[in-house]
């Protein structure tokens, strides 16, 4: 009998547990003294977010709950606010941990040391039941080869053709009078009778926006708004609600439920599914065909000329489904949000819109582009409500942040790789102390205030609403297009918006951040028509 043979026999349970127990701590010891050594090596570490349960699960509770009662702002703040340069650290089951919502810091991440950060692995592989390997989820030659694939969707020229925004506009208008989604596209609606009676806008915006997504997109829209259960809209809803919480519960994603998730990806596969069984049935002469025409152009037939491969084409309709869907309607929403509350903004947006286009005439591209106060007013919306309001990153090797390290913060902070860095556009376009003082000239940069704009501009990444560097949103300005043509075509209908949200959020509105910001308690308002001459 062999030495080990003997010791293993002798060897009690108590005494082989208590090496066990040993040898773990001791290796768990020398890890952290080699973490440690490594991060000296490369800079300082930021300021440590306590944890007051064992492994940090009290942090990543936190963010869940936050994610449910729509207080994610809240959290992200209390973790980044004390620090120097908001920029912190902590440690979740072992795991360091970084957040940031500085703008040097977000600009390494997203230009000056893009190829030190992406989405990495463990992301790719926590969102690709959604979307699959799409631009959204990808690095290196994936990422590069699908902006190569979608850029040319978002051309001038295919943007400035307003079609598809417009096609579904007198819907939304009836579904307005109706105060709500119609039952049936041949509902008989009195569109004077709508006037001032109070409604649920939100859901509104997402229905047109999907309804304009998938025409865009598939050929044939949902008809979301003349179905008041469509079931794609309320699958694809669902499946952004267990993916963010999901995101949001990190190492303990297993214990948030998944049937209704997958009950929701079947129905969003299964209309995908008979979109690209009849682009593939298509030769590529049908297909350039189609494409030349500006009536019958779709993004899927303009994809399938160029891959014939299923699984790219399902991914790449499914994420910018999800881009081109809900950055609109939530943007569209925090706009209606706001002017409700400001009737002398709406009063001049409808005054630019008239003295530019009358009450009649549909506007153009260089229409919209020409109208600055109308611009000025989106931009106050993306600097409050940016889109995308939390990103994560990871650190592609060992690498550095410019600032948050050290007692004062002035120093850079050390990262090593797959270490997560989480960023918030939206608490960093709300930091006060990025913008000049308040004065007569400037409000509080909480306060909504299109007027700013006029005299004042953000320092560069300190306003980045669709990100920015080489991952900058490619269809930022079909998004911006739309919000400003339904806007445009909606101030020349009605000449004001009443709120009705003070008696149910007090004024305070509250930020839901599935993936995208949107109005956590809705847009509750009543709409007036212009009086006609």
């Amino acid at each position: 009998m062999g030495l080990v043979e003997q010791l293993l026999e002798r060897a009690s349970a108590r005494s082989t547990i208590l090496f066990l127990t040993v040898t773990f701590t001791l290796w768990r010891i020398y890890l952290k003294i080699d973490e440690s050594v490594r991060l000296r090596r490369l800079g300082a570490r930021a300021p440590r977010v306590v944890s007051r349960w064992p492994f940090g699960l009290d942090i990543v509770m936190k963010q869940v709950e936050a994610t449910k009662k729509h207080k994610s702002l809240e959290i992200f703040r209390e973790i980044v606010s004390p620090s120097t340069n908001f920029t912190a650290e902590t440690q979740i089951l072992g795991r360091r941990i970084i957040f940031t919502a500085d703008p040097e810091n977000i600009k390494a991440i997203l230009a000056t040391q893009f190829p030190d950060y992406g989405k990495g692995e463990p992301f790719h592989r926590e969102w690709q039941e959604f979307l699959g390997d799409s631009i959204f989820v990808t690095d290196g030659p994936s990422w590069h080869a699908s902006r190569q694939l979608l850029r040319p969707q978002f051309s001038r020229e295919r943007i400035s053709h307003l079609h598809t925004f417009e096609s579904h506009l007198e819907t939304l208008f009836k579904a307005i009078a109706n105060g709500g989604a119609l039952n049936g596209p041949y509902q008989d609606v009195d569109l004077e009778a709508g006037n001032g009676k109070p409604l649920e806008i939100s859901e509104l915006f997402f229905r047109y926006s999907l309804d304009v997504s998938t025409s865009f997109l598939l050929g044939k829209d949902v008809q979301s708004l003349t179905n008041p259960r469509e079931p794609f809209a309320e699958a694809f809803n669902e499946v952004q609600r267990i993916q963010s919480l999901r995101a949001r519960a990190g190492p303990l994603q297993f214990l948030v439920p998944h049937a209704s998730f997958r009950r929701g990806l079947k129905v969003v596969d299964e209309l995908c599914d008979i979109y690209i069984d009849e682009a593939l049935k298509l030769s590529q002469e049908e297909l350039a065909t189609k494409t030349k025409s500006d009536q019958d152009y779709t993004f899927l037939h303009e994809l399938a000329q160029f891959t014939r491969d299923r699984k790219v084409l399902r991914d790449q309709l499914v994420a910018v489904l999800l881009a081109g869907r809900d950055t609109t309607a939530a943007t569209l929403s925090w706009t209606i949000y706001e002017l409700a509350r400001h009737p002398e903004v709406v009063q001049k947006v409808r005054n630019e819109i008239i003295e530019t286009l009358g009450l009649t005439r549909t506007p153009t591209y260089e229409d919209l582009k020409s109208m600055k106060y109308l611009q000025y007013v989106v931009n106050e919306i993306l600097r409050l409500y940016p889109v995308v309001p939390f990103n994560v990153r990871l650190a592609l090797k060992n690498t550095t942040l410019p600032r948050g390290g050290g007692a004062d913060g002035t120093r850079p902070v050390a990262v090593l790789k797959d270490t997560p860095i989480g960023y918030s556009t939206l608490v960093m376009q709300r930091r006060a102390d990025l913008y000049p003082a308040v004065s007569e000239k400037f409000p509080d940069p909480s306060e909504f205030c299109p007027d700013r704009w006029f005299s004042w501009q953000p320092h560069p990444w300190q306003y980045i609403p669709f990100n920015g560097g080489p991952r900058i949103c490619i269809g930022q300005q079909f998004a911006l297009t739309e919000i400003t043509y339904v806007l445009t075509r909606v101030f020349q209908r009605f000449e004001r918006v009443e709120s009705f949200m003070f008696e149910i959020d007090g004024g305070k509105p509250t930020l839901k951040s599935d993936i995208v910001s949107q109005p956590g308690d809705g847009v509750k308002v009543a709409f007036w028509e212009a009086k006609k001459p």
